[in-house]
């Protein structure tokens, strides 16, 4: 119950001030108004609409002035990016180029060492021919050795 007092007070308190500086701001007004009569310059029609053109085409000029900044600003903010782009895009050719390069060097070491491989493959081939011929020869010589010496004087494999 007191709270509910309290309240009213501060609410007719909050009337009170809001009222005066109702009061206050009219007699402010009143002022302005007579401030205003008093130093006024009355003009004729075309002169008012020459001045309101002039101003009407100096906020205009402004606001194009403004917007020319503007473009200004994203001019050399999109010269600026070509830049750095035409840069990335060299640093990726170079990059491109090198990786060309070396796969070619990749190759070439490739087709070195097949041709080498290759070279291996028919030293092994001749090797392999060589022992097989060899290996016939001997068992030639074997078989004749076992027709003139007999069996005996051979021992046997395992």
């Amino acid at each position: 119950m007191e709270e509910r007092e309290k309240e009213k007070g501060k609410g007719s308190e909050r009337w009170t001030a809001a009222i005066a500086n109702l009061t206050e701001m009219s007699s402010n007004l009143d002022s302005l108004q007579k401030l205003l009569i008093k130093k006024a310059v009355y003009v004729d029609d075309e002169t008012f609409a020459r001045a309101s053109l002039s101003s009407e085409q100096a906020r205009t000029i402004k606001v194009l002035e403004q917007r020319v900044e503007t473009l200004e600003r994203e001019l050399d903010a999109a010269i600026s990016g070509a830049a750095h782009a035409r840069s990335e895009k060299r640093q990726a050719e170079a990059l491109q180029k090198a990786a060309e390069l070396r796969a070619q060097e990749i190759t070439r070491e490739l087709e070195n060492t097949t041709k080498v491989f290759e070279l291996h493959m028919e030293e092994l081939r001749a090797k392999q021919d060589e022992i097989s011929k060899r290996d016939k020869e001997i068992k030639l010589l074997e078989a004749i050795i076992q027709t003139l010496g007999g069996r005996e004087s051979l021992p046997a494999k395992a």
